[in-house]
């Protein structure tokens, strides 16, 4: 049944991904109209999000960043099914890095890095920066349920030379690759909210005191890693701009225990406050709060 599924879905996305970028964007407000205006999709999720981590906002405010975040949903979505034909020269031209510099140091330091960004504008297109690094690249993601569309969420994903690996393998990964001493980078995508029974940590985020990831920090001070945060920027429709802070470039073990998730969260909070509409809001974030 799942095979049969994944090859009448197929075809669509291989149409979707071969259409030029006018078009693509001709079928997102399509989408957007059925996703938003019929069907509804998590509308009350998203509402109820924004409420919660933007009060200070009036009704009407809040109601056109959720307008704007749904728009922003349905290009994302298309846009990671674009990811399977688009080519290196037009990837480069739409996702550019204003501080590789930054990034480079780190490499000189000769660690492994930690990688955190969030569920924030383009965080699909973020592997792209496998075109411009040295050390090889990982992306730690949930492994889908149905084993036919997990092959091509990979094969998307890994189209820039990232390795994607199962948040199960992460540890056995990084430990095999510090014995090695194979300097590579790991991408981690860590604003979600994680399960009760693992947290260990909580904290504020936009106002709200919820359990945080502090896999990340963990991870880097167990096999000593330098730690970066990624922050990408919306520029127009299909173009967006990544820059880098270092959260951590000595060794992570002279931090505090949570200093490093704390001021990653920080930093994900400023992305939101310049521009909240491109936030995952579907995402129940706030679902465990105290």
């Amino acid at each position: 049944m799942q095979f049969l599924l994944y090859l009448i879905i197929y075809p669509f996305i291989w149409i979707i991904s071969i259409l030029p970028f006018p078009v693509l964007y001709l079928l997102s407000d399509c989408v957007y109209f059925l996703i938003y205006r019929i069907f509804k999709y998590r509308k009350r999720v998203v509402r109820g999000n924004i409420a919660l981590a933007l009060p200070h906002l009036s009704e009407k405010e809040r109601t056109n960043i959720e307008k704007k975040f749904y728009a922003h949903l349905c290009d994302l979505f298309l846009e990671m099914i674009k990811t399977l034909s688009i080519s290196k020269k037009e990837i480069e031209k739409r996702y550019t890095f204003s501080n590789m510099e930054v990034y480079y140091e780190l490499e000189k330091k000769e660690k492994s890095i930690a990688l955190l960004c969030a569920h924030y504008a383009s965080y699909e297109w973020a592997v792209s920066m496998n075109y411009h690094i040295h050390f090889k690249g990982y992306g730690v993601y949930k492994k889908l349920a149905n084993p036919y569309f997990d092959t091509l969420v990979r094969k998307i994903r890994s189209k820039f030379k990232s390795q994607l690996i199962d948040s199960k393998e992460t540890i056995p990964t990084m430990a095999s690759n510090f014995r090695n001493k194979t300097f590579s980078v790991y991408g981690l995508v860590s604003d979600q909210s994680p399960k009760l029974s693992t947290t260990h940590h909580w904290q504020k985020f936009m106002g709200i005191e919820v359990p945080v990831h502090t896999g990340g920090e963990m991870l880097a001070k167990k096999y000593d890693m330098n730690v970066i945060f990624l922050k990408t920027k919306k520029l127009k429709r299909g173009y967006y701009e990544a820059s880098f802070e270092v959260l951590s470039d000595g060794n992570a073990k002279d931090f505090p225990n949570y200093e490093i998730t704390d001021n990653f969260l920080k930093l994900v909070e400023q992305q939101i406050y310049d521009a909240p509409e491109f936030y995952l809001w579907t995402h129940k974030r706030w679902k465990h709060m105290r």
